[in-house]
């Protein structure tokens, strides 16, 4: 890649410049993904939970997912204010805030008896983890140009797959190696394990993260003088919104939030409902599903890097969405079709989480290729927090349509048709705004 930059007076030879977007790159990106790897294994361990939970609190399959998806109500409501403060007080004081309370109210779901002490605790949860996942994507603007950073918002958001990998076998051990001890159910257990991690690593982001490249002390002069000047020039020519106010009147912030919609709905409608699709195809035991819930995950991890590369290599961005977009649609299709077929089924819930896990990371190489400064603040939030409204329409309607018509299969229909949607709205985006 050249190693061209923005002004004649601070350049670095293209060796040089690769060598210093690795440091930067293994100081905080690996941190990052691990702090996602805990945020969503504590936001969807509770469709893990669900194979004990419902049974031993007497939920039903609209009320568990009622539960699931009244999380992202508190996430919307919260996302946009809290993302304002990050840009104000700084990703490492805030970062932290989020992570530790999350942690917090992640283990106090070892206590709900009553479905209303799990809407009320899913919907705290939505609020304590509100900016977390905008604020890191806003972060990595501080850091990486548009053309370096659909390969590193996808190495971070490989943790969605990656929590899938361990998180699933991780919280099946437990609820089964567990379960009776102390006279608590598996899934208390579950809960109370899985939160002590986001505490700790909350912790950890105050000697981990840099508020700005200015204020990174492992960096030399020079690094941060070219860094910083590779940033303004990559916001030089973005047409972007300059204030909040600004951002709702945008248009194409709106058509961000119809294509983000549409891929949150594909993504939570498989981390949701995974393991119950696994059950569903025949295989029996916590501990088991787990591990065959990891397989989709695994094959996800390995597709999200690589089109995420082949995406900055050839700085296109729409097709490398639409395909795999598509690709989810015909993964549900099929599995929900063969859903007795423990084999096709896996191989086709595998293809659709290689689709619609391929697709969130990707998607952020649109909007922030117009976005910057305030506007990328309050954009990003916005575009997030309306998208992830998928989050609890995905869970409910599924769950819904399942008690409704007792079949897996109307759900998967819906969300195949979700995925088609968003790939047309792909396509209708002019390739110049975001081929960059």
């Amino acid at each position: 890649m050249s190693a061209t930059i923005a002004q004649a007076s601070v350049s670095l030879p293209a060796e040089q410049a690769e060598n210093l977007y690795k440091k930067v790159f293994w100081r905080f990106v690996p941190f990052i993904m691990l702090c996602y790897v805990v945020a969503y294994l504590d936001r969807v361990n509770v469709g893990f939970a669900k194979l004990q939970m419902s049974q031993d609190l007497g939920f039903s399959e609209t009320i568990f997912g009622l539960g699931a998806g009244i999380f992202f109500l508190g996430y919307f409501l919260f996302e946009l204010p809290s993302n304002l403060i990050m840009n104000r007080v700084g990703a490492k004081l805030w970062i932290a805030r989020i992570m530790i309370t999350w942690g917090i109210l992640s283990a106090c779901f070892a206590w709900v008896q009553t479905p209303t002490q799990f809407y009320v605790l899913r919907f705290l949860l939505g609020v304590a983890e509100a900016g977390f996942y905008p604020g890191i994507i806003l972060y990595l603007t501080y850091w990486f140009p548009s053309h370096r950073r659909a390969k590193v918002v996808a190495t971070f958001m490989a943790a969605i797959p990656v929590s899938g990998i361990f998180g699933n076998p991780l919280s099946g051990w437990i609820m089964q190696a567990f379960h009776g001890s102390s006279g608590w159910h598996g899934w208390q257990w579950m809960f109370m394990i899985e939160a002590v991690p986001a505490i700790l690593v909350g912790i950890a982001v105050f000697f981990v993260m840099d508020n700005s490249i200015r204020k990174a002390k492992w960096l030399t002069e020079a690094e941060k003088d070219y860094l910083e000047a590779e940033i303004r020039a990559d916001q030089k020519d973005k047409q972007s919104p300059k204030s909040t106010a600004a951002v709702f009147k945008d248009i194409r912030i709106w058509h961000m939030c119809l294509i983000y919609f549409c891929i949150v709905m594909g993504q939570y409608g498989l981390t949701f409902w995974l393991p119950t699709l696994v059950k569903a195809s025949g295989v029996v035991g916590d501990l088991k599903i787990g591990l065959i819930s990891a397989i989709p995950f695994i094959c996800a991890v390995f597709a999200m890097i690589l089109i995420g590369r082949r995406s900055d290599r050839m700085r296109e961005r729409r097709w490398h969405l639409i395909v795999p977009s598509l690709l989810g649609a015909v993964g549900f299709i099929v599995s929900a079709i063969a859903a007795d077929n423990t084999v096709i089924a896996i191989a086709f819930l595998s293809l659709a989480a290689m689709g619609v896990l391929t697709c969130s990371p990707l998607f952020w190489s649109l909007p922030t290729a117009f976005l910057s400064g305030t506007g990328a603040a309050a954009g990003i939030a916005v575009i997030n927090s309306v998208g992830n409204l998928a989050g609890f329409v995905s869970p409910f309607l599924v769950g819904w349509l399942k008690d409704t018509t007792h079949s897996n299969e109307t759900g998967m229909f819906m969300l195949a048709g979700m995925l088609v949607v968003g790939a047309i709205a792909i396509l209708r985006t002019p390739p110049k705004m975001v081929n960059r």
